[in-house]
């Protein structure tokens, strides 16, 4: 059945969404759904704002406000579970029926992060096997593998040229 679990957005009214997301785990909890609705997210992010004074103080800020992000397998329960919360308007869709997020979408939100195995370290020579530099070879200059990157410098019309790249995009030469 957990294969069946898809992000669905769900409308609030502006300022509910954290109360949305607490009630509808209570909900959950106490009709025992957890194998229908799995996640409950408020997407925020960090944010350092400036105040009146010139002090630095950092703020948590919605990235979508008015929303609440939904992993759950659409039943007719799961359905009126999530639509009966007070706070929520309904789900995103037209005429409010519920359109999940393509796998395209919920990776360009990041709402579920791949993980990617990193066979190679910085010194390394690598293959580039995706993108238009596809089949040059490099040396890895630089990994970060919290931002998903790489930089790969690669000798092109007699110079060395850095690239950014995502880390699936290079293997280590010889695989």
């Amino acid at each position: 059945m957990a294969d069946e679990a898809k992000w669905y957005v769900v409308h609030t009214y502006s300022g509910y969404e954290n109360k949305v997301a607490s009630n509808l785990v209570t909900t959950v909890e106490n009709r025992q759904l957890q194998d229908l609705i799995q996640e409950v997210l408020v997407p925020t992010e960090k944010v350092t704002e400036i105040t009146e004074s010139g002090q630095h103080k950092e703020v948590e800020r919605k990235i979508f406000p008015g929303y609440v992000i939904v992993k759950m397998v659409m039943t007719d329960e799961s359905w009126y579970a999530v639509r009966n919360i007070r706070g929520c308007t309904g789900f995103v869709g037209p005429s409010s029926k519920p359109v999940p997020l393509t796998d395209e979408e919920v990776e360009r939100l990041g709402i579920e992060k791949r993980s990617v195995e990193v066979r190679y370290d910085v010194g390394d020579s690598v293959s580039i096997i995706d993108g238009p530099l596809e089949g040059f070879i490099g040396t890895v200059e630089e990994l970060d593998v919290e931002k998903n990157r790489v930089r790969v410098t690669v000798s092109m019309f007699g110079r060395d040229t850095p690239v950014e790249l995502e880390l699936d995009q290079a293997e280590p030469v010889g695989d």
